[in-house]
């Protein structure tokens, strides 16, 4: 693009750094500096004008519309200097990032309306006699599906949202951010925590041994695909979408083409299960909500609708389970759950995407057969958001489990960048559908790559998730609030 220069950083480098940023500032609270206090937060409402306020309540006097614009302030300068870094100009960035945020943000709004999000015991609270129960996340299918009209039916408005339309860089910071109050939950339930993080590390290692190989054996055998196509189609649908499609294709060295084509399979697809599993999870999961966290990061590709379905699952099955039992269970495990998963699978790129190489290249590259991989290539396709997650995680965990007198301290800094956490997490959902083009599959001819997709994903992937997360997470519950 036009607007492009010379990349000095990688999107993933640039979420670790955003986030780790973030993380930063909410620890002003330990030594009484409220940096992030000012942040957005946004209420269940039936009154639009008690729908808005700050986070903290060090800045309660300061009215709800100016934090929403601090809130556009600060995230416009973080991301748009971080991308300027990437290549792209701040002033052709500024306009695209204000219209997507503003749209993400009234999709957000929607969404906490009463009638959408109440809970069943909120309902005499805001006078109204029923409501979807969706909780204040419904905000995210609002712009999603606000997102897949955008994408689907104004081509001219995509293109002008180009250079802010960054929904894995959006989902990875809010990832690393996220793992800050995750430590915090982990600490307050430490054997709980243990047993997810083993759970997901077992669940994924079956999960590729499984996976990627029958995916690459359905596409070679019936659908005679050369290796070149069969290996990234089966990281794609296999593993982690698009990061690992893309991993894989420059591991055995493809043509740039093939996981291009991959990847815009794996976000289509990605969005259909977005919509359709979180709700299933809450029809015939909602007694076993690890499990359904755990399907959300085995079944769901990309991160950005993994981690989605994930936070969308946490709320349908905990507003379900609060309806059915009246037990109110803490939020944030099952979403955990499904991050502890993914996390576990995104670590594992790089290592199999380094396995691949060495295969390619000591097997089926006869011209460079004696060409020697070096060891460097894993970490190059390591995935550096994930370090961003781990060292956030484990530092408030850390705390938390040391000094446990500063706990209260920890989570109220988790809870102002929690506050931004969000907002990265609706700029996920809107921009995952701006780039869903539904059309795209018909346009570039890749029927037959769709029919494999589709037979993979819910001809067994979406299933065998479901045994694997049964099996490791089956009887484990979040705790009760």
């Amino acid at each position: 693009m036009g607007s492009e220069k010379r990349s000095f950083i990688s999107e993933d480098w640039l979420s670790l750094w955003i986030g780790l940023f973030v993380f930063i500032l909410s620890l002003g609270l330990f030594f009484g500096l409220d940096v992030l206090g000012w942040g957005l937060k946004t209420n269940v409402w039936t009154d639009i004008s008690k729908s808005i306020s700050t986070i903290s309540s060090n800045y309660s006097d300061l009215p709800g519309v100016i934090s929403l614009f601090l809130t556009y302030l600060f995230l416009l300068l973080i991301v748009g200097i971080g991308l300027s870094a990437m290549g792209v100009k701040f002033k052709d960035f500024l306009v695209p990032f204000t219209i997507i945020f503003f749209i993400s943000y009234l999709c957000w709004l929607l969404g906490h309306f009463g009638y959408i999000a109440a809970t069943s015991d909120k309902l005499g609270q805001f006078n109204i006699s029923w409501s979807l129960n969706l909780t204040g996340e419904a905000g995210y299918i609002v712009a999603l599906l606000a997102g897949l009209i955008v994408g689907n039916f104004f081509p001219g408005l995509v293109n002008k949202l180009k250079p802010a339309t960054r929904p894995e860089l959006f989902i990875k910071t809010a990832i690393v951010i996220m793992g800050g109050a995750l430590g915090v939950k982990a600490a307050e339930s430490l054997g709980l925590a243990s047993s997810v993080m083993f759970r997901g590390l077992c669940a994924i290692v079956e999960a590729y041994l499984i996976y990627w190989a029958l995916v690459y054996f359905v596409a070679r055998k019936y659908f005679k695909f050369s290796k070149e196509w069969a290996a990234p189609l089966a990281s794609g649908i296999s593993i982690c979408g698009v990061s690992a499609a893309i991993a894989t294709g420059g591991a055995i060295r493809a043509r740039p083409i093939i996981p291009i084509m991959v990847s815009s399979l794996v976000v289509v697809f990605a969005v259909l299960e977005l919509i359709l599993l979180p709700f299933l999870a809450q029809i015939f999961l909602w007694e076993e909500p690890m499990v359904a966290g755990a399907w959300m990061g085995l079944a769901v590709k990309t991160d950005g609708a993994a981690v989605a379905s994930g936070a969308i699952t946490d709320a349908l099955i905990r507003a379900k389970v609060l309806a059915e039992t009246g037990l109110h269970y803490k939020e944030g495990w099952i979403v955990m759950t499904t991050t502890t998963v993914k996390v576990f699978i995104d670590v594992f790129i790089g290592i199999w995407a380094f396995i691949l190489a060495i295969i390619w290249c000591s097997k089926f590259d006869q011209s460079k057969s004696g060409e020697k991989v070096k060891a460097r290539e894993i970490w190059d396709r390591f995935p550096k958001f994930v370090l961003g997650y781990g060292l956030t995680f484990i530092v408030f965990l850390g705390i938390c489990l040391l000094i446990p007198e500063v706990t209260d301290s920890a989570k109220a800094a988790a809870n102002e960048a929690n506050g931004l956490r969000q907002m990265f997490f609706v700029l996920t959902f809107f921009t995952i559908g701006v780039v869903s083009n539904f059309k795209k599959l018909k346009e570039e001819g890749i029927g037959k790559l769709a029919l494999v997709y589709l037979l993979c994903l819910f001809g067994f992937i979406i299933w065998i998730g479901l045994l694997i997360s049964w099996i490791f997470f089956q009887g484990i519950t979040p705790p009760v609030v």
